[in-house]
């Protein structure tokens, strides 16, 4: 990583995703050769790396922002093939899953909707009607990451509108990126930043989008369980990137103080209020990185169900940690630390959207909280 990934990362932020990728590719090559290649799934599709295993490995990837696509477990890729995996037909399998593990492809995940609150994930418009042999499309979806570029994308929509349990009511379809109907308004800007293939985020229109009945992902009307069945491990694989996030910023930060010097002689470093800066990223790193860990453990023994809470108490605290961190780093770092010399700045624009995405910190903390009252007798609702 040091040697040949994170020398990439400034022609990368000067110029794009495109402008480094014959460069990405070389390494995704090398990565194969030395049989590291998609280390989070189970053989004989990857490495066969326990969860706690690759939450360790996550870290050190995470540290740069080209580190998971070269190991080809960058998301939304990662999740769709643990979907694909668990959920897909043979012949799914087949067409989606087979070139998605080699990296010959790449796909995208459609859900959040800009009409309606990401944190009720029930509350969708777009909808999936089965006429003949074929699912009819119509809808509006946003923030579908890496659509530019993928050869298909998984689609959350209501196939059972009037079914007496909200959590019932919508399927996961698979659909080609350049089926006639699927269009790409635009992609989103983020905090300025448009980005390009994998680095970009989508706004698309399903305007009477026609797929074959059989591109239907696991049963109908079990799309928000397969997405739960998703998201569990993906919190776990988003936490540690995050701490490795963190961790990068951190030595950053103390390597910028070190040779910074305010005077002759009176480094950066020399500061007291520059050291408690240091020394609570520190602590809360640590203490990150132990939670995570542990959640993932709880994962491998009891299931996403049972580490729950575990899962939750993650999301929100380590992305707050991360936040944090690179929020220090820039501040030691003064008007470097704003620009695209160091990765702070990239970081900055991309990771604040962790204490939203995936659920928002709010959300989270109700859920651990809930669960801890569930035991003292209070039953709280949303």
């Amino acid at each position: 990583m040091e040697a040949q990934v994170w020398p990439l990362e400034p022609r990368f932020f000067r110029q794009g995703f495109r402008a480094i990728r014959p460069a990405l590719e070389e390494l995704r090559q090398e990565v194969k050769a030395r049989g590291w290649w998609l280390p989070a799934l189970p053989r004989p599709w990857g490495m066969g790396l326990s969860l706690p295993e690759f939450a360790r490995l996550s870290e050190e990837l995470g540290k740069s922002p080209l580190g998971h696509y070269i190991f080809n477990t960058q998301a939304p890729d990662i999740g769709n093939m643990e979907l694909l995996l668990k959920q897909g037909t043979p012949e799914q399998k087949e067409r989606f899953l087979k070139p998605l593990v080699a990296g010959e492809i790449r796909s995208a995940f459609a859900m959040t909707e800009p009409e309606h609150a990401g944190s009720n994930p029930v509350w969708l418009s777009t909808r999936a009607a089965l006429e003949g042999e074929e699912w009819v499309i119509h809808g509006h979806k946003w923030y579908t990451t890496g659509f530019e570029g993928s050869e298909f994308v998984i689609v959350m929509c209501i196939t059972d509108p009037d079914h007496p349990n909200p959590y019932a009511r919508a399927s996961q379809i698979l659909v080609p990126s350049d089926a006639p109907g699927l269009i790409q308004v635009r992609k989103i800007a983020v905090m300025g930043e448009v980005g390009e293939d994998w680095a970009s985020h989508a706004e698309l229109r399903f305007e009477g989008v026609r797929v074959p009945r059989e591109n239907l992902l696991g049963e109908r009307g079990k799309g928000f369980a397969i997405a739960q069945e998703r998201l569990g491990p993906g919190r776990i694989h988003h936490g540690m990137r995050w701490v490795g996030i963190a961790q990068r910023a951190l030595e950053l930060t103390c390597a910028y103080a070190a040779a910074r010097e305010l005077s002759p002689g009176k480094p950066l470093a020399s500061r007291q209020a520059v050291q408690h800066l240091i020394a609570d990223t520190q602590a809360e790193v640590h203490a990150a990185r132990l939670m995570v860990l542990d959640a993932a453990e709880k994962v491998e023994r009891l299931g996403t169900e049972g580490a729950r809470v575990e899962i939750s108490a993650i999301k929100y605290f380590v992305a707050g940690v991360l936040q944090r961190a690179v929020d220090r780093a820039i501040q030691v770092h003064g008007g470097l630390g704003l620009s695209d010399d160091t990765p702070l700045a990239y970081f900055y624009r991309h990771e604040r959207a962790a204490r939203i995405y995936d659920g928002a910190d709010e959300v989270h903390k109700t859920v651990v909280a809930r669960a801890l009252l569930k035991g003292y007798g209070a039953e709280v609702s949303l």
